[in-house]
């Protein structure tokens, strides 16, 4: 907390008492007898002391005029907790909603959270269209992926300075925390200046449902009304059904029937999302295995839960919730710019494979369920491995902490007038 005193001076009431400047001078308007130039002298301290010789005077002033403290000081009400995102891909909305969910579960009415889109709701036009503009820009890749890298500056001069990482710029010195998805990630915090007392390396948050055990992969088959015993990849492109979802079923339509058994060798969960268009044109196809076609789902979990695998794109919010259920992952696709890392993240790991062909996608999954079982069960035990199903309670539990060790700043109160 900071102020000046002449804004204290002004909340305190007449014959109140008020807090000497912290500087002194000598009066010019009374010239010393001697002719000589008018001294003025100031002393200064640091902000720290300035702020505890503020507290001290504001404590003594609630202590002698508060029945009950402030509200925002030591109240007894609920603590307030700003989330400041931007509607940019699904991805950071559900990380937000899932530490206010968190918040909630864990501390109930303890904490208030507040998600804010802060392109939207508080900058004037045209910036506040930038969301809008985005979620056009991705799925038109080259015309992204041309924004994104024709923008980028062909020559970095940086005069006397060494070598430093390209990622500087997304991590500030003075945050109190940096929560890191990764090792990797935490390896460049620290290169960028962050001392290891601000890093901490608990994971992507992800719904707290997907910490929860989920019900046999039966029973979740049949309530998605899917075959009981043949094995399912789950094929998805984000909130918006992106990518070449209606290609890559068709392949694995064809790829997932056994033309000498004349029977299907598994079976497509399909989430199209908000694409309505896409979802009709694959409800309208005669296929030849058991194939489910959903449009937006709000449990996911659920929706992992039943599959054997999955096809997306390289998102790392869809990245951590199959590691958690445990799937092997076919990424399909990125955005160019943010998402490029986690393509070898996933491969280097074991976890998955990446290729944008959809017949060769489709082989891929053909093998997984047929000669090449024992490679779907490998990448699978190295997903588990690399999962954190419980990285958003970590990360609300060390932010309860770090307000329990600062509610001291201003002694709780029981005073009377």
């Amino acid at each position: 907390m900071s102020a000046k005193h002449s804004e204290y001076n002004g909340l305190i009431s007449s014959g109140s008492p008020s807090i000497p400047p912290n500087s002194f001078s000598v009066d010019r308007f009374r010239p010393p007898a001697r002719r000589g130039p008018v001294v003025s002298c100031g002393l200064r301290v640091n902000a720290s002391s300035r702020a505890r010789s503020f507290l001290n005077e504001f404590n003594r002033f609630v202590r002698s005029h508060c029945e009950r403290p402030p509200i925002g000081f030591a109240s007894d009400g609920p603590k307030k907790v700003l989330i400041l995102m931007s509607d940019t891909g699904g991805g950071h909305r559900a990380s937000a909603e899932a530490i206010k969910a968190a918040f909630s579960e864990e501390f109930g009415d303890a904490y208030q959270v507040f998600v804010t889109d802060l392109w939207t709701d508080h900058t004037p036009w045209p910036f506040n269209q930038l969301p809008r503009s985005y979620n056009f820009l991705v799925k038109h890749g080259p015309l992204w992926k041309m924004t994104y890298y024709g923008s980028a500056p062909r020559l970095v001069h940086q005069p006397h300075f060494a070598a430093t990482s390209t990622f500087i710029a997304r991590f500030h010195k003075l945050v109190t925390r940096c929560y890191c998805p990764s090792t990797e990630v935490a390896k460049r915090a620290s290169k960028a200046g962050l001392k290891p007392s601000q890093i901490k390396v608990y994971g992507l948050p992800v719904r707290p449902t997907f910490v929860k055990s989920i019900r046999p992969k039966v029973e979740l088959k049949r309530e998605l009304g899917m075959d009981d015993d043949l094995p399912a990849v789950l094929l998805m492109g984000g909130g918006e059904g992106m990518g070449p979802i209606e290609a890559t079923a068709r392949a694995l339509g064809n790829a997932l029937y056994d033309d000498n058994l004349g029977e299907p060798i598994g079976q497509i969960l399909i989430i199209c999302g908000r694409n309505k268009k896409l979802a009709n044109r694959l409800l309208a196809i005669d296929w030849k295995i058991p194939v489910q076609v959903k449009g937006f789902v709000t449990k996911m979990e659920e929706c992992m839960g039943a599959c054997d695998c999955i096809i997306t794109k390289a998102g790392p919010g869809t990245i951590a919730e199959a590691m958690i259920r445990g799937l092997p992952i076919i990424l399909n696709g990125f955005i160019a710019g943010q998402e490029v890392g986690n393509v070898p993240y996933v491969v280097e790991n074991g976890c998955g494979k990446f290729s944008k062909a959809p017949k060769e996608i489709a082989n891929i999954v053909a093998q997984w369920f047929g000669p090449k079982s024992d490679e779907l069960r490998i990448m699978s035990q190295n997903a588990l491995k690399l999962a954190r199903p419980d990285a958003v309670f970590k990360i609300v539990h060390d932010l309860h902490e770090l307000v329990r060790q600062r509610s001291g700043l201003v002694p709780q109160y029981s005073c009377v007038t």
